[in-house]
């Protein structure tokens, strides 16, 4: 009688086992990827902040101001870069476009005053 169930019980986990680590190998790759993403971001968040420390003051408010606002708009330029290319949410991938389009034109704006207040 034993025999007899326990025939079906390891039948059935030598074919749960390779089922589960199919799931959890594509579960993983996904994971991979959305963690790349993730990583991506808080790299570029670390080497804005590190890129804006390093500035040094130039005694002008008005000029630091505009020089570490476009680094900071770049930074969140770059961000959303990688959320259009990770990014699983639409409402997300929308706002990262959105800010795309703000900070591109508001760096214009820093690029254009820079420039005449050299």
């Amino acid at each position: 009688m034993r025999t007899r169930f326990a025939l079906p019980i390891v039948v059935s986990f030598i074919i749960a086992v390779p089922a589960v680590s199919f799931a959890q190998t594509d579960s993983m790759g996904m994971k991979g990827q959305a963690d790349q993403g993730s990583q991506q971001l808080h790299q570029k968040m670390r080497g804005g902040m590190e890129s804006m420390q390093a500035l040094k003051p130039t005694g002008n408010v008005d000029k630091d101001f505009a020089m570490m606002m476009k680094m900071h708009h770049q930074q969140a330029l770059d961000m959303a870069e990688i959320e259009l290319r990770n990014g699983k949410s639409q409402e997300m991938r929308d706002m990262a476009q959105m800010i795309i389009s703000a900070q591109k034109k508001e760096i214009a704006q820093f690029d254009k005053w820079l420039a005449a207040n050299k």
